[in-house]
């Protein structure tokens, strides 16, 4: 089997869009081949045996997770340096080691069950029809999280505006805001994560939805989401890039740096919108297209066979 650089180019610039916006980038890794149909279908099969899609896959990951860090390369270095200072220190008291130690404990609970879970997971749900499925589930979940959200109603209740102060740089306002959270919160928001290991579940979209639930606005849960996404990703690809140096996948390295390249691109575009999206918007759009999407690719796929 292979892949052309057109099709790995197409799936980067999808990979680089989808892992971000709150509408599933494996889910739409698995429905787009399957709608299209013909080769692109059976060279993007990532349940065949011996696909390389899965390892294209892999890469084009690691390659949204770069966008993330190039684009949070401040907030990196703050949490990187509270970190360290931390442990050096043995404690937790300013903003950015109780910021990076947020990050810590959201990220165990999805850590372990990615090794536990991921292969089954992919193996018996990466498919097209359940793929699309969980895509309208995601849809219900942003839905829900926008209205059900306690104290109040509609994009009130969701806490969607923020008010930046003049003079006072928004990240290390968000960043004040977000270490308010207990670090069983961020627990929390970081398990939601979990859920997206089903194709179909946006991480970014169960994790801003979780935030919001725990009374984040929009803009504060995007950017923890983004932060908290990036350690997973890095993580995840570091553990499968092996795959790509194997003899056998000689033939796709050349169209994987040129995906990895749209993805990078892309992640960039998309993460730049969406953190000024979210200053004043909410998940209802997303929703729709995913409640849309997602019963739209089923009862065609089902028709289709």
């Amino acid at each position: 089997m292979s892949l052309t650089y057109p099709e790995s180019i197409g799936v980067g610039l999808l990979q680089g869009v989808t892992e971000l916006f709150p509408v599933s980038s494996l889910g739409h890794s698995i429905l787009i081949p399957a709608l299209i149909g013909g080769r692109t279908k059976s060279d993007l099969d990532m349940t065949a045996a011996q696909s390389p899609y899965l390892t294209v896959l892999v890469g084009l990951h690691l390659a949204t997770a770069l966008a993330l860090v190039v684009f949070f390369r401040r907030d990196w270095v703050r949490v990187v340096r509270g970190l360290f200072t931390s442990i050096r220190e043995r404690r937790i008291q300013t903003v950015e080691q109780r910021l990076a130690w947020l990050l810590v404990v959201g990220t165990i609970p999805v850590g372990i069950a990615g090794l536990v879970a991921e292969k089954a997971l992919r193996n018996a749900l990466g498919k097209p029809v359940p793929a699309a499925i969980f895509l309208a589930l995601n849809g219900f979940v942003l839905l829900g999280a926008d209205r059900l959200r306690r104290g109040g109603s509609g994009r009130r209740r969701a806490g969607a505006t923020v008010r930046h102060e003049a003079g006072v740089d928004p990240d290390l306002a968000s960043d004040r805001r977000l270490v308010k959270m207990g670090f069983g919160q961020g627990a929390w928001i970081g398990a939601a994560q979990i859920l997206a290991l089903l194709p179909g579940i946006s991480r970014s979209g169960v994790t801003m939805s979780t935030g919001i639930l725990r009374g984040l606005n929009h803009e504060d849960a995007a950017r923890f989401s983004f932060l908290l996404a990036t350690p997973v990703i890095l993580a995840a690809s570091a553990l499968k890039l092996p795959e790509i140096a194997k003899p056998e996948n000689a033939g796709i390295r050349g169209p994987l740096i040129a995906g990895s390249i749209a993805a990078f691109v892309a992640g960039y575009i998309s993460v730049k919108f969406l953190t000024k999206y979210f200053e004043n918007r909410s998940l209802t759009p997303f929703a729709i297209y995913c409640l849309l999407a997602g019963v739209g690719s089923a009862v065609y796929l089902s028709i289709t066979g």
